[in-house]
């Protein structure tokens, strides 16, 4: 353990890893403040989740420099779980959402994050990055709900534009402090030294507090409080799981390096059960803040850390000094983050890649933008399964001859599945066909339970019309799952093939 950690300070850079932990702490803020209000619940309960959800997984997660906390999308999901039975039953909700997550850590299911295809992620970054732009643009509301209008608006504005010409263009003078928090001390600099009117994060809410306690639900421990909570918690662990995973993975291409999902599911599970016994709303990880942290230059575990503990302290001591922070700075360095999330690359591409990949790719853009993040996901690889399947379902060819003794042989190429089972079937011409018939699978590859029950059903076609067929290169999982053509099989242990074949066992 010492010796971990000897290795984890080496070559670390901490006064990036610091001043990347206080720019993402001072962005958690109104976060974390406009998501509980989404949820129905107290601003400290959203800030509280942000601290726990961001010491937990810094330590404990499976992708260094990434950043957790209360997020929009736990906040959608438990919304008309506190409307209809009160904040009360949030906290054990959340919690059984961890432990679900634990357990596809422990399982090791974070892999399938990998069958993800390209063209979902894209989707999933772009929606992602037009979410995050458009939510800024709540804060352009006054306290009435109307629009802004007039100098409000136009001191917004300008105070917006020279936050993000203070992130766009202070890294080619200098790269000493990250440009976001630079352009967030130099907007609260001038609104603070020169008196400017202009909405701060005090005006969204009081962030004072102390430190989070140990509650227990205040619930009946019973099969109905079971049965209310079930729903939300699936859903609280799938959506963090998906959002947590996607993110992991796009940081993973950003820095080219690579984390673990499996223990990053259950660093999330560990968060959101502790958070909800320290009274927070559980949350999962950021796109938005991990985007600020890798793009400030953090790589390490510190960033994140520090982050928790700042935000902590904003809460505890220095809430009066944090809520002074203009809105319109967070806004300027939000719609930077937005900017750069989107893959502007996607565009360019649209033409030049299948149109079924852009179509994909536009489905889970605009599905993450009007509905929600899982969602867009799971009807994003949903289309690509299908897509594949039936790509390969027509791939399946069989070549014919006819040997010297007046064997027919035919020769497959192409996998054998669900998908390509009734085209299999439909190459062979059982009437016409001689006495002896060789297929050959030495070029194919059965699949599943479909593949064989077809191989099953020719021979018994052949049988009918009283004709002998072998089969030759099945592997030997194949031969042990033919119920009736397994007599019909030649084996030849130097040759044929050694794979499984998927099956429910």
């Amino acid at each position: 353990m010492k010796q971990n950690i000897q290795l984890s300070l080496k070559g670390t850079d901490f006064k990036t890893e610091i001043l990347s932990g206080l720019t993402v702490a001072i962005a958690l803020v109104p976060e974390a403040i406009a998501f509980s209000f989404i949820a129905g619940v107290s601003p400290l309960v959203g800030l509280y989740a942000a601290f726990v959800m961001g010491l937990i997984t810094a330590v404990l997660g499976g992708r260094p420099g990434m950043i957790s906390g209360a997020t929009g999308a736990i906040a959608v999901v438990v919304m008309p779980l506190i409307a209809t039975q009160g904040v009360d039953y949030l906290f054990p909700a959340i919690i059984l959402g961890g432990v679900f997550q634990i357990l596809v850590g422990a399982l090791k299911l974070g892999k399938f994050i990998r069958l993800v295809p390209h063209p979902v992620m894209l989707g999933f970054v772009n929606g992602l990055a037009i979410v995050i732009f458009k939510a800024q643009f709540s804060q352009f509301h006054t306290k009435a709900g109307e629009w802004m209008s007039g100098s409000p608006l136009y001191i917004m504005l300008g105070l917006v534009v020279l936050a993000m010409l203070v992130i766009q263009y202070l890294p080619k003078l200098t790269k000493i402090v990250p440009s976001p928090l630079m352009a967030i001390a130099v907007v609260s600099g001038i609104v603070i030294g020169f008196g400017v009117e202009t909405p701060t994060v005090g005006d969204m809410a009081s962030i004072s507090g102390g430190l989070p306690s140990i509650i227990i639900p205040n619930v009946p421990f019973d099969m109905e409080t079971l049965l209310i909570i079930l729903p939300f918690s699936l859903k609280v662990a799938g959506v963090g799981l998906i959002e947590s995973l996607l993110t992991l993975t796009l940081i993973d291409e950003i820095t080219e390096t690579r984390g673990s999902g499996n223990r990053e599911s259950v660093a999330q599970g560990l968060g959101n059960i502790i958070s909800g016994f320290t009274g927070g709303m559980g949350g999962c990880a950021m796109i938005g803040q991990s985007m600020i942290n890798i793009q400030s230059g953090a790589r390490q575990r510190w960033s994140g850390i520090i982050a928790a503990v700042a935000l902590l302290s904003f809460v505890i001591v220095l809430s009066s000094i944090i809520e002074q922070i203009p809105i319109a700075a967070l806004v300027g360095v939000m719609f930077m983050v937005a900017i750069g999330t989107f893959e502007w690359s996607s565009l360019r591409v649209l033409n030049k890649v299948p149109k079924f990949d852009v179509i994909v790719l536009l489905t889970v853009s605009i599905v993450t933008v009007i509905e929600d993040l899982a969602v867009a996901v799971v009807i994003g690889i949903i289309m690509s399964a299908l897509s594949f399947a039936w790509d390969n379902a027509v791939r399946i060819r069989a070549r014919k001859k006819t040997d010297e003794f007046g064997r027919k042989h035919y020769e497959i190429y192409g996998p054998l599945f669900f998908g390509s089972a009734t085209n299999f079937f439909e190459k062979f011409d059982f009437k016409s066909d001689p006495e002896k018939v060789i297929i050959d699978f030495s070029e194919s590859r059965v699949a599943d339970l479909s593949g064989i029950e077809a191989i099953n059903k020719i021979s018994d076609k052949y049988e009918e019309y009283g004709k002998e067929v072998t089969f030759i290169h099945l592997s030997q999982d194949c031969v042990e799952l033919l119920a009736k053509a397994k007599s019909h099989v030649e084996i030849d242990h130097d040759h044929d093939p050694h794979y499984a074949v998927v099956y429910d066992a």
